[in-house]
């Protein structure tokens, strides 16, 4: 089994960007017409654009950073990177709040220490099992106000849903989904969609370079692709 690594929370990026590259095909007849062809579902490419690095905690973070750049040892590293997808909807404040719904008992009391439960905010099943390559599936909703446009993982698979193709019960879709499933997912499945994790190499060798200015800290971006290869051997083990 390859060694997987979580991307550290000291080391937040000031504009995440995660976006699929469908893979397409296509050329100019004679006659000027362009024809593009789909030929697979794609992949995802990512962005951690101006990781933050503060005085307070600067020593905590560049020994973070050094200890993922040893292991990680270029692009042949496995990585699953945080991608905050609910925040631009969802009303998150921030990229590292990711503590969910806060709640009480039924009687509306808290735990002893005076916290509260923690619950998602966006809540998905898996209502009908997916296999490999399928690029659609049924969710069921247990606390979502759409099935359509939201990111979830499962096991650092990450997806995209688009539109819904059929309404199968009144709270289970049908819908299209970005890329094509990558290990199977069994029915009844509990999908993570507050903090999706996409299963990345970095996109080249020299990515987590690091150079330290004179006055200030430093800012520095870490480009993705995700890990289609361990998928590929995953699938043919």
């Amino acid at each position: 089994m390859a060694d997987i690594l979580m991307w550290p929370d000291t080391l937040t990026p000031l504009r995440p960007s995660f976006d699929p590259r469908p893979f397409s095909r296509g050329g100019r007849s004679l006659g000027g017409v362009k024809r593009t062809v789909r030929t697979d579902r794609g992949y995802w490419v990512g962005s951690y654009g101006g990781v933050l690095f503060r005085r307070a905690t600067q020593f905590d973070q560049i020994r973070a950073w050094t200890q993922l750049r040893v292991s990680l040892a270029g692009t042949a590293g496995l990585v699953a990177v945080p991608v905050c997808s609910t925040r631009h909807w969802a009303k998150r404040p921030n990229f590292t709040d990711f503590s969910g719904n806060l709640t009480p008992h039924d009687d509306g009391t808290p735990f002893d220490d005076e916290t509260l439960y923690s619950e998602n905010i966006i809540g998905l099943l898996m209502h009908s099992a997916a296999a490999i390559g399928d690029t659609t599936v049924t969710l069921r909703i247990i606390s979502a106000p759409t099935v359509t446009g939201i990111r979830f993982s499962y096991q650092h698979a990450m997806y995209e849903t688009g539109r819904v193709i059929e309404e199968v019960t009144s709270t289970a879709f049908r819908v299209e989904i970005f890329p094509a499933i990558r290990a199977p997912i069994a029915a009844g499945e509990e999908l993570d969609t507050d903090r999706p994790t996409c299963l990345c190499h970095l996109a080249t060798d020299t990515e987590m370079d690091i150079e330290f200015p004179e006055t200030g800290m430093p800012r520095p971006t870490v480009n993705f692709v995700e890990a289609c290869d361990y998928w590929n051997d995953l699938a043919l083990a």
